[in-house]
């Protein structure tokens, strides 16, 4: 039998965590105290058992080791953002119960991926030790691959993450990462959101329009993950949906799964748009004129090029919302790319090993983390009104999940059989597979 001691932070003062959440809400929101939520199931208890539970231990440590859990009380956070959006949602009729252990690990099921310690479960990012702390370089994209030269100023002899980690173990992490980012390749030192010089809000909001009551129509211009679990979390709170896609460039997330992109549209409209085209783009801004609500994940020239500016739809008619999804927040002076994996270690969520090593946690934890936050955030803005800008930054949503939170406490991870049970004192969970 193998044990591993894991210590962590899993059982904060939940009433100090719920009111800090809501202070991150649009300016004015109500949240019924948690005392009178607290028969909701999973508002308390081990963070760190309900981390097994979800399917994301199995996915986070070593491939040969034992599951891993952060240090942080992440399955707590998170379950208290479920329920605030449920809490909001029923302010309009609609009562919105999430699994969490379903949003955080089918994707991974579906695909049979597995933990892989330094290198995130999908294969594309890895985590590299540079001289001075650790990066995650993400190579998700065949552009990204094809970068790999251009970043290290030569051409290359061997393998391209062999060519990578040593690299980067010659230099800072700054370094690299500044040449990755002038050929737009996602990467990240390791906790760069969480610190006071580069610190990334989970969200901020902005009124720029006056408030009021918008149409219920969501017009979804993202792709991938975090932004249609937004869209999908709106839907069941009784908004009606239609995503916007270029034929041109579709979302990756349709070719790859088709059950996983359903579980994410289902109920929703969808309509292609040639982006390209003055008709499309004159398609495009009418659609935006119906909408009451925006969701988007592009870089904010993005979409100027097309004539739809954040600022001029807002104080067009009052009462809508516009939800923007960034790497880093749209103020970000460097304009950095990111993707789940990336997102995360920027944040500082990670799990560690014994011997100190960082290793990604479940997959792609920024894209669920970044919707939940997006999907209360934009009730948190209809709640009060709208005529407001929301801006999510991926990297701020999980450096909101990574802090620390209360006193640790030991656990013990041990091996039954094929698979892992976890101990918190005489309470013992089995490791769920996604």
């Amino acid at each position: 039998m193998t044990a591993l001691a894991l210590t962590a932070a899993c059982q904060p003062d939940a009433a100090a965590e719920w009111d800090y959440l809501a202070s991150l809400l649009a300016p004015g929101t109500m949240l019924r105290p948690l005392a009178q939520l607290a028969p909701l199931t999973g508002i308390s208890g081990c963070a760190v058992l309900g981390w097994a539970r979800s399917g994301l231990m199995q996915l986070t440590g070593l491939p040969a080791g034992p599951p891993l859990t952060p240090r942080a009380p992440v399955l707590l956070r998170a379950t208290q953002l479920a329920v605030a959006i449920s809490e909001l949602a029923s302010q309009h009729g609609s009562r919105v119960n999430l699994d969490l252990a379903r949003i955080f690990s089918s994707r991974a099921a579906l695909y049979g991926w597995h933990r892989q310690g330094t290198t995130s479960v999908n294969g594309s990012c890895r985590l590299l030790r540079a001289a001075d702390t650790w990066l995650a370089v993400n190579l998700a994209r065949l552009d990204d691959l094809v970068s790999v030269p251009a970043i290290l100023g030569r051409e290359l002899a061997d393998d391209p993450w062999t060519e990578l980690g040593a690299a980067a173990a010659a230099r800072s992490a700054a370094e690299l990462a500044s040449s990755a980012r002038l050929l737009s390749v996602p990467v990240a030192a390791l906790s760069e959101a969480a610190t006071s010089a580069g610190s990334a809000s989970a969200a901020a909001f902005r009124q720029l329009g006056d408030p009021g009551t918008a149409s219920r129509l969501v017009l979804d211009l993202s792709a991938m993950w975090a932004g249609p679990l937004c869209a999908s979390i709106l839907r069941r709170a009784g908004w009606r949906t239609l995503k916007v896609e270029d034929p041109r460039r579709p979302d990756g997330t349709r070719s790859r799964s088709r059950q996983f992109y359903a579980s994410l549209h289902d109920g929703g409209a969808t309509v292609q748009l040639d982006l390209t085209t003055a008709a499309g783009r004159r398609e495009l801004l009418w659609l935006a004129d119906q909408a009451g609500l925006i969701i988007e994940a592009s870089r904010p020239r993005a979409l100027r090029e097309f004539g739809l500016v954040a600022d001029d739809w807002l104080t067009a008619a009052p009462g809508r919302i516009w939800v923007s999804i960034t790497g880093y927040g749209r103020g970000d002076a460097r304009d950095r790319v990111a993707f789940g994996d990336d997102a995360a270690v920027a944040g500082g969520l990670v799990a560690w090993t014994p011997d100190g090593t960082p290793v990604f946690c479940g997959d792609a934890i920024a894209d669920p983390l970044s919707g939940l936050f997006a999907a209360l955030a934009a009730l948190s803005a209809v709640a009060v009104g709208g005529g407001m800008l929301a801006d999510i930054a991926m990297a701020g949503v999980c450096a909101y999940f990574a802090r620390c939170g209360g006193t640790l406490h030991q656990h013990e991870v041990i091996q039954n059989g094929r698979g892992w049970v976890v101990c918190h004192g005489q309470t013992r969970q089995q490791v769920r597979q996604p």
